[in-house]
C-alpha cells in the first residue's frame, strides 16, 4: 500500500509538470501572439490606428517568459557539462 501511495504522489507531480510545460508554454505563446496582433489595430482603409501599448507590453512579457523557459531548459540539460568544464553549479550541487 505504501508503494501505491508513493507512486500516486509522484504521478500527480509529473502530470502537473507535463501540463504546465507541455500545454502551458504553447498557451502562453498563443496569448502573446494574440496580444501582439491586437497591439496595432488596422482600420478599414488599411491604416494603422493608435497603437495599444498595454497589449504590446503583455505580448512582450509573454515572449520573454517563453525565452526564459527555453534558456532555463537548455541550461538545466547542460548543467553537468557546465559544472564539469567551468566549475559553475547553476542549479545547486548535484
Amino acid at each position: 500500500m505504501h508503494t501505491l501511495i508513493t507512486n500516486l504522489n509522484s504521478l500527480w507531480k509529473v502530470t502537473l509538470a507535463g501540463l504546465l510545460l507541455g500545454a502551458g508554454l504553447p498557451m502562453v505563446f498563443a496569448v502573446g501572439v494574440r496580444f501582439w496582433s491586437a497591439a496595432e489595430p488596422v482600420t478599414a482603409d488599411g491604416r494603422v490606428a493608435r497603437r495599444d501599448y498595454l497589449a504590446l507590453s503583455v505580448a512582450i512579457l509573454c515572449f520573454g517568459l517563453i525565452i526564459a523557459a527555453i534558456i532555463t531548459g537548455i541550461l538545466y540539460t547542460a548543467k553537468a557539462f557546465i559544472a564539469a568544464r567551468f566549475g559553475v553549479h547553476l542549479f545547486g550541487q548535484s
